[in-house]
């Protein structure tokens, strides 16, 4: 035998030589089904859970998409969402009745803070499911992660950014109204991808153990779930500290309360002061312009100067161009209505307002009734998202829409638009524009 030959025995005898593979997780803290004692835990507390904050759920996201409607994002300058929008909305806002806006955002609100504590109690319910290995076992469990990180991330998104919106903190570093449009959208993707996975294990686990009948167990009863059938269920249960029937009631004591403090800033009288998670929805005095106010004056930078005597009103529209002083807009024919102004942190204050109606100063400009017309109002405000707006035909011919001069029988103040602001029915109060520079009309 050559040395050649002896030399390949010998590689082809030794032993092989390969890196070794990466070791698996090991199974200790979280990734240990051990680790999760708590036996209220189960498929059954998931699945009562989930059927409570659907409806929620449910709720919140369509007035969501309705009251983006009520900015009828396809007009001008109100897309603020990059076009996307568009073509999801194939109507225009109605003006009736003046509260439609006030009812759907307000609902948004309250079915959103609802939802917070079920929400995470049902979060806190499957937080085990984060920690299972091996991460994807087959298309279809990996479709449920998917499905569950999409919804999980964007249901926390959609909550803490509208919790601190509503409290007038606004530090993000991107403007709120699209980014909360696009995570409802991711959302409602995966809500509908999560329910069509999970309502055959819902169906199976209440036929299994009963929609109602684990409520009935006290805390001497309650009875840990099975592991052998149940994924969610302790394998070394923990002695129990509370019912389920006890954490569901402290789970339904929360979102009453949240619901309580935010349905008083749309509620009379005293009650409004119990509106502790809405600041603006508080009381604020009994002064003809003491109520509530999102952007003052001083804050978007509006001088006297510009709204003293060289303030002008300027009309443009089918080859007209009017100047108009206050005293001119003041001696034309004035109007008195009784209408809301409506936000998106879900406040509503009723003022009475008086001035010129939209649709005289759209004659003015040459416009009239007959066809599309549309008009851009400019504010002496600039930049920010809702210096303009565009108000489409319905909104401009509506005879309670009104160019406001005055409101509760005195001059509106400067913080609340002076010298002119415009207030339309059912319409998003960043949208009645505040310190009205210019109006252009097209048809």
């Amino acid at each position: 035998m050559s040395r050649l030959e002896r030399l390949g025995e010998q590689v082809a005898e030794a032993p092989e030589s390969r890196t070794p593979p990466n070791p698996p997780i090991p199974a200790a803290g979280p990734f240990r089904r051990e680790f999760w004692r708590s036996p209220l835990r189960g498929q059954w507390l998931t699945s009562f859970l989930g059927s409570t904050l659907l409806p929620l759920v449910i709720v919140a996201a369509l007035t969501g998409f309705l009251s983006h409607a009520a900015y009828n994002p396809a007009l001008g300058s109100n897309d603020v969402s990059g076009g996307f929008e568009v073509d999801l909305y194939f109507f225009d806002w109605p003006t009736q009745p003046a509260w439609l806006y006030s009812l759907t955002q307000s609902l948004h609100l309250l079915a959103g803070f609802a939802a917070i504590p079920i929400l995470l109690a049902k979060l806190w319910s499957v937080i085990p499911k984060l920690f299972e290995r091996p991460a994807t076992r087959s298309l279809a469990h990996a479709l449920e992660r998917l499905s569950l990180l999409l919804l999980v991330g964007s249901a926390l998104f959609l909550f803490v950014t509208g919790v601190i919106n509503v409290q007038y903190w606004l530090p993000f570093g991107f403007s709120f109204v699209p980014a909360h449009y696009y995570a409802a959208l991711i959302f409602v993707g995966a809500l509908a991808l999560h329910l069509v996975l999970k309502l055959p294990v819902v169906a199976r686990t209440f036929r299994r153990d009963g929609v109602f009948r684990p409520l009935g167990e006290g805390i001497e009863r309650m009875r840990a779930a099975d592991p052998a059938v149940d994924d969610l269920a302790p394998v070394v249960p923990a002695a129990p500290t509370i019912s389920r029937r006890g954490m569901l009631g402290a789970v339904g004591l929360g979102s009453l309360g949240l619901l309580t403090m935010t349905a008083g800033s749309n509620l009379l009288g005293a009650v409004r002061e119990i509106a502790l998670l809405s600041p603006r929805g508080q009381s604020y005095g009994d002064g003809p312009n003491d109520f509530q106010v999102n952007k003052t004056a001083a804050l978007v930078g509006i001088e006297p100067s510009q709204t003293g005597g060289s303030w002008r009103l300027q009309l443009t529209g089918a080859g007209r161009d009017v100047s108009l002083t206050r005293a001119d807009l003041l001696a034309m024919p004035q109007h008195d209505e009784r209408l809301p102004i409506a936000c998106v942190e879900g406040w509503t204050t009723w003022q009475d307002w008086s001035g010129v109606r939209l649709a005289d100063l759209a004659a003015l400009a040459g416009v009239d009734s007959g066809g599309d017309a549309e008009v851009l109002v400019e504010s002496l405000q600039e930049g920010g998202a809702f210096a303009q707006a565009t108000l489409a035909a319905n909104q401009i011919f509506d005879p309670r829409s009104l160019l406001a001069l005055r409101v509760n029988g005195a001059d509106i103040s400067p913080d609340h638009g002076y010298p002119a602001r415009v207030i339309v029915p059912a319409l998003p109060g960043v949208h009645n524009t505040k310190w009205v520079k210019r109006m252009t009309f097209t048809v």
